[in-house]
């Protein structure tokens, strides 16, 4: 049995430190769809703003921040912050400031806000509060938007019998992870807080907010990745983050690429990325 991490767990500014430039290549991409689905049910209209909470590096910021005059990505981790405005700057995108701050410290003298979008990050946050004071600063009939992958089974790794390659090895890949870090998943200065906690429906509701419209988009068909690519994956995890690894970085590289090459000696992999799941919920106008 794994051992359970200590309690007392808490956020550090090192969670995914090194991890900032691996993140849009190792994570599964979001719906291409996600723009045009939250343009058209939230009338957005290139008005108002957009406030991305736990934006890292822009990943919902940048196809979003189109559809306001102004976006604001906000993220504690500086490496997040300057690898978006990277992006932004490749991609010509003008309108995103980048705001390093945790969402407890809102609302930061950032103003009001149109939407608000929490990406695979509220589980990070002290919800209750960070809710609360995300409500306050919405415009009335305003929305948050939560997004994240619809995952199958706790995982977001399948693939068909048809798939053209083999999937990665990921139970050898945590396997190897554990003999590095230890049985117990690492993340930041301290341990992984497992799993996302339940309850979210209740803690918006409770800060105010409606009922929420769930929309489900598909991704697409399989992809193909490339071993890079998941490395990059390994990388981008807070429980397997660079940092971790400390002197050992370069053996643990090198014992992984072995890994990958017996599983796929072609170098190339199937996933079939998760659907994404979006929940939009309402403040009363």
């Amino acid at each position: 049995m794994t051992p359970l991490p200590p309690e007392g767990w808490q956020w550090d500014e090192t969670l995914y430190l090194g991890s900032a430039r691996y993140y849009v290549r190792g994570r599964p991409p979001y719906a291409p769809g996600l723009g045009d689905a939250l343009k058209r049910i939230l009338a957005l209209d290139g008005r108002g703003r957009l406030l991305d909470v736990g934006c890292g590096p822009g990943v919902v910021t940048l196809p979003l921040a189109h559809l306001f005059a102004e976006a604001v990505g906000l993220d504690p981790d500086p490496g997040m912050l300057v690898e978006g405005a990277r992006r932004a700057t490749d991609a010509g995108v003008e309108n995103i400031t980048w705001v390093r701050a945790r969402a407890e410290e809102l609302p930061a003298g950032l103003g009001r806000f149109r939407v608000a979008t929490f990406a695979q990050s509220f589980h990070w946050m002290d919800r209750d509060r960070v809710a609360g004071i995300v409500f306050e600063m919405l415009e009335p009939g305003g929305t948050l938007v939560h997004i994240s992958d619809l995952k199958r089974g706790g995982a977001w790794h399948r693939a068909g019998d048809d798939a053209p390659h083999p999937l990665p090895p990921i139970e050898g890949i945590r396997e190897l992870i554990r003999d590095y870090l230890g049985p117990v998943q690492r993340a930041g200065q301290g341990f992984l807080r497992y799993g996302s906690p339940d309850g979210e429906a209740i803690v918006l509701r409770n800060a105010g907010f409606q009922d929420p419209e769930r929309v489900q988009l598909p991704v697409g068909g399989m992809q193909e990745r490339t071993a890079d690519d998941v490395v990059a994956w390994v990388y981008s995890l807070s429980g397997s983050a660079p940092h971790l690894f400390g002197d050992r970085l370069e053996e643990f590289e090198i014992a992984l690429r072995h890994l990958l090459d017996d599983a796929s000696p072609s170098g190339l992999y199937s996933e079939q990325p998760p659907d994404t799941e979006v929940f939009i919920w309402r403040k009363p106008q």
